[in-house]
């Protein structure tokens, strides 16, 4: 029944990831992808929290199951993360390259930092 929860978040979470993306992406004229950056820093900053719920006994299993697993595990996307990165530096771009691991890993482990404090505050 578990794989069930799992299911039904990803079912809104790679479609949100999708729409998501192009979304941001469309507003900015930039090879640098905004879109990918956007919905991974979002994902980090609702697992964190969901992770600071949980743990402060706020945020039952089958949450952290549809939420966690479900939604954030198809929302967030590391294979995109990389595609884009690698294609970036082959295709010139070795600043945005360099910049998109900076900055995605910064602001994602500060994202997913102060989820968790949110979610302990709750």
């Amino acid at each position: 029944m578990n794989w069930l929860l799992v299911v039904a978040g990803a079912m809104v979470g790679a479609p949100l990831r999708f729409l998501a993306d192009r979304f941001v992406q469309a507003r900015h004229d930039t090879v640098f992808p905004w879109g990918t950056w956007t919905v991974n820093v979002v994902g980090a900053l609702i697992l964190g929290l969901l992770t600071g719920a949980a743990t402060a006994g706020a945020a039952p299993p089958h949450v952290q199951l549809l939420l966690g697993t479900g939604l954030c595990g198809a929302l967030t996307t590391y294979s995109t993360f990389s595609y884009e990165t690698l294609r970036l530096a082959a295709d010139g771009a070795r600043r945005y390259a360099m910049l998109n691991i900076g900055v995605s890993l910064a602001v994602g482990l500060a994202a997913a930092c102060a989820g968790v404090a949110l979610g302990h505050a709750l």
